[in-house]
């Protein structure tokens, strides 16, 4: 029996749980600082930025390659037990951050292991509990989760730089092991929700103007999916956009101080770009045709990219970052909306953990392509030249996605209606 629809749907509780997942998860921690930390970690180790950039290509490397597990043990099992049990281990990972002596291999084996369990804290799992708790509303829900990472990608780094400043970098990773621990955790296990059937609810709460929402089992299967031309489409683009893009904000803050500017500030208007991504991209999403919305972000992107490209320092430098943080931040909710769309919720686990994979291991080797590239020519230019093509080419090939397979009720019943409305007045 379905109940009434409560003053405030559960929905929106698993929206701020899922948010509060994510910012303490691995994206804001480890990802988005990681540019805070390349300077402190070489002067310790006496490494080169490419040998400091690895740990993180590890990470992300084992991170791309364990999402379609992952995705599979969604589906399959279910994700709050694998959020939990993965949580738990990145939060103790963290904290063994203060057994590391003083060569940079002994910092390695803690990035495998955040590599390897880390994707449960981020938007893959949260995403797929999200997305079967809303449709109508699935863009805003996706970017109400996000908004924690964006909110973590100000808030960590300069946290994390002024904890290094006075205590060195352990102690960053130490505190945001203990705080996963203790207040992530328990959260996440009191509050979080898989499916609106488990309150004796349906997604986005009771079905409005006589419209009953879909099934959360909706869907292509994966056998299907992975033989579809649009999967590996958008899979393409994705691995375009990671190529291009995650090098750059890594190595922003360096890219930057290099210039003249404060690694700080960089961080901060990383984070806020990050942040306004996450929280309107969603937005739009719900609003917009999907392909037309990211083209728009990521050619912002491309723009961005070309004026760091082209040697710009200051302010105009700040807005490239600005620019190319937008389209980092989108894209947690580009992935899961455009994949649920078209493949519907049956394997979006699955579908879902493929396409974020791929993103991720892009990312990682863009990381450590344009550390070494760094370190063979002396400056960022060529990487940046090399970045700039690939995500003009993401631009160009999105569009080449076509209608949505799993819209909105209302609005495919509002689109067929005007479709019948023109018929008749053409006729």
């Amino acid at each position: 029996m379905i109940r009434k629809r409560p003053t405030i749907f559960y929905g929106w509780w698993v929206v701020a749980t899922s948010a509060l997942g994510v910012f303490l998860g691995l994206a804001p921690i480890v990802v988005y600082s990681f540019g805070v930390f390349m300077k402190p970690l070489a002067r310790e180790f006496h490494a080169t930025r490419a040998a400091v950039a690895l740990a993180l290509t590890i990470n992300n490397f084992l991170l791309g390659a364990m999402h379609p597990f992952l995705g599979r043990l969604l589906d399959r099992v279910g994700a709050k037990k694998i959020i939990l049990a993965s949580t738990t281990i990145v939060g103790v990972a963290l904290i063994s951050t203060q057994a590391v002596g003083h060569s940079i291999r002994q910092l390695y084996p803690i990035f495998v292991v955040t590599g390897l369990f880390g994707g449960a804290t981020g938007p893959a799992s949260y995403g797929v509990v999200i997305s079967r708790w809303f449709n109508r509303n699935r863009g805003l829900a996706l970017s109400g989760m996000l908004f924690g990472i964006g909110i973590g990608a100000i808030v960590i780094p300069l946290l994390a730089q002024h904890l290094i400043a006075s205590f060195g970098w352990r102690a960053p990773y130490a505190l945001a092991g203990s705080a996963i621990l203790l207040v992530c955790v328990p959260v996440v296990a009191a509050f979080l929700k898989e499916r609106p059937e488990e309150m004796g609810l349906m997604p986005d709460g009771d079905a409005t103007r006589g419209l009953q929402p879909r099934s959360s089992d909706e869907g292509h299967e994966w056998h299907e999916i992975c033989h579809d031309p649009v999967f590996w489409l958008m899979v393409a683009v994705f691995v375009l956009m990671g190529l291009g893009v995650h090098g750059c904000v890594i190595h922003m803050p360096a890219l930057l101080s290099d210039r003249g500017g404060h690694t700080a500030v960089a961080s901060a208007v990383l984070g806020a770009a990050l942040l306004l991504g996450r929280s309107g991209t969603g937005y739009l999403l719900d609003r917009f045709f999907a392909p037309r919305v990211v083209m728009f972000v990521f050619f912002g992107v491309s723009f961005g990219i070309a004026l760091l490209w082209m040697g710009s320092g200051g302010p105009v430098a700040l807005v490239a970052a600005f620019l190319i943080g937008l389209g980092m931040g989108a894209e947690g909710d580009i992935i899961g909306y455009l994949v649920s769309r078209y493949f519907g919720l049956r394997a979006l686990g699955t579908s879902f953990g493929a396409a974020f994979g791929a993103f991720v291991l892009s990312g990682g080797l863009s990381v450590f392509l344009m550390g070494a590239g760094f370190d063979r020519t002396g400056s960022y230019t060529v990487p940046l030249g090399v970045a700039f093509f690939l995500t003009l080419l993401a631009v160009a090939l999105i569009g080449r996605l076509g209608p949505y397979r799993y819209g909105v009720p209302e609005r495919e019943q509002e689109a067929a209606s005007r479709a019948e409305a023109s018929a008749r007045s053409i006729a």
